[in-house]
């Protein structure tokens, strides 16, 4: 569309929509959702969706709540109009039938979703609104289907092919950097001071992934360090008085913080993206770069071994044991506990080192009593360490860990009291696992439960 046409186009749309206005003050808003659904004319469309818009804006939460309810049950699909549509596509594969069953089978809730999204600076709008949702849905599990349905939107609208990969840096401009303080997940920034320390040396970068459609808001960003070696602490790479070095001589990159941004867009991945480009960008600016790396927290670490009751003994013993979790401890679906080794390891990382005493903060000693990790993104590996993960969940780990796994499980199995004629007798039995493995949970509860289950057939607890 030419300029002269944008023109005219946007001034005719605020002049009905004006008119729109005063024709919606008798209508509720799911009159005019509907009403926007069954709309023709781009103009009239588009003034439509920009009050519909502004009113769910100056909702309030219960007013919210029956707009996702109207959206969840009233825009629905006809369960027999998709079964009928799918039986005559089986019988008569063709164009016609299969437009049929799509449409079908498609609720009406996403096409409101995309007239919506017709209006300039929409898309933001409607992963707040998404954003609104997720805050209640725990609650309302029968608005489940909603959120299914703008994941499923979100998902190609924020498509890889459509993000903008721009580098962050002390001279970007101010709203843009009050954002990444305020986004800041990982190690938070106390201050302009700390923000500037993270973007201004010359031994300091930060990427972030933008959409057109939501050019002043970071969907996600990542900081990283260029070093000499890898670093196995963030109070170090982090000093107020460290010194600056030459990015022209470091040979390490090293991945400190990643930062998701926007709420509404829960469950949509950029971070791999993110790293695997950040990654060969740099590369290619600076050839001297050989290792990249992450310095990462271990969330879960803790949470697992109060669940687990560690014996103080084995808490005590941080890096082995922080080795053993990376590497031994799974899901139902035998996936790392901990998501961040799920994310780098899915990524196509290893585990590469721990290192105690790495964060002190309080969140540090929280999360992990202070315990941190290196994943190793070694680019010429990346692609098959991610099919291994995927095919099979392997964790890739260098030796030195996988070392200190194996001490870890040789000294946690020597804790479990159990008799050995237990595994003998009920290990093939359905009803015996089940018997076995309350028996061992009454005799000690204990993370091996987690081990004993993979070798014995157990289930976890």
């Amino acid at each position: 569309m030419s300029f002269f046409s944008e023109l005219v186009s946007t001034l005719f749309e605020r002049r009905y929509q004006k008119f729109l206005s005063k024709e919606a003050e008798g209508r509720s808003t799911k009159d005019l959702a509907r009403a926007l659904l069954g709309s023709i004319g781009e103009v009239s469309g588009m003034a439509m969706a920009h009050t519909v818009l502004d009113r769910y804006a100056a909702m309030n939460a219960d007013e919210k709540l029956a707009f996702f309810e109207f959206m969840t049950h009233e825009l629905e699909i006809d369960p027999e109009e998709v079964i009928a549509s799918l039986k005559a596509y089986k019988t008569n594969s063709n164009k016609d039938t299969y437009r049929s069953f799509a449409i079908a089978s498609e609720p009406k809730r996403q096409e409101l979703a995309r007239r919506l999204n017709q209006v300039p600076g929409a898309t933001g709008q409607l992963v707040q609104l998404r954003k609104d949702l997720l805050q209640v849905i725990k609650d309302r599990p029968d608005l489940g289907p909603l959120d299914v349905d703008l994941k499923h939107l979100f998902a190609s609208w924020f498509n890889r092919g459509f993000l903008v990969l721009r580098p962050i840096n002390w001279s970007s401009p101010a709203d843009i950097l009050e954002k990444i303080i305020a986004y800041e997940a990982v190690h938070a920034i106390d201050s302009w001071d700390d923000l500037r320390r993270r973007l201004k040396p010359e031994d300091r970068r930060c990427f972030g992934f933008f959409h057109p459609s939501m050019p002043n808001e970071p969907l996600i960003f990542v900081e990283v360090a260029l070093t000499k070696g890898i670093p196995n602490s963030i109070q170090d790479l982090l000093a107020d008085e460290r010194e600056a070095i030459s990015a022209g001589d470091a040979d390490t990159a090293v991945f400190y913080s990643i930062s998701n941004c926007q709420a509404g867009l829960a469950g949509i991945s950029f971070g791999n993206s993110l790293i695997k480009q950040v990654a060969a960008d740099l590369a290619q600016d600076l050839p001297g770069l050989s290792t990249f790396v992450t310095l990462s927290p271990i969330p879960s670490l803790n949470r697992w071994m109060k669940q687990a009751d560690m014996p103080e003994d084995i808490e005590n013993q941080s890096a082995s044991l922080a080795a053993y979790f990376l590497l031994e401890a799974k899901t139902a679906d035998g996936s790392p506990y901990d998501p961040v080794a799920r994310f780098h390891l899915g990524n196509g990382a290893r585990v590469h080192a721990v290192h105690t005493g790495a964060d002190t903060s309080a969140n540090g000693l929280a999360q992990s009593n202070g315990t941190m990790v290196n994943y190793l993104y070694d680019l010429s590996k990346i692609s098959h360490n991610h099919e291994q993960f995927v095919k099979d969940k392997t964790v890739v780990a260098s030796a030195p860990v996988r070392t200190l796994c194996a001490a870890m499980r040789t000294k946690i199995t020597r804790e479990i009291t159990w008799p050995i004629h237990f595994m003998t007798v009920y290990s093939d039995a359905t009803w015996g696992r089940k018997l076995s493995f309350y028996k061992c949970k009454m005799a000690r509860r204990s993370p091996m439960a987690n081990f004993c289950s993979k070798r014995h057939n157990m289930p976890m607890f």
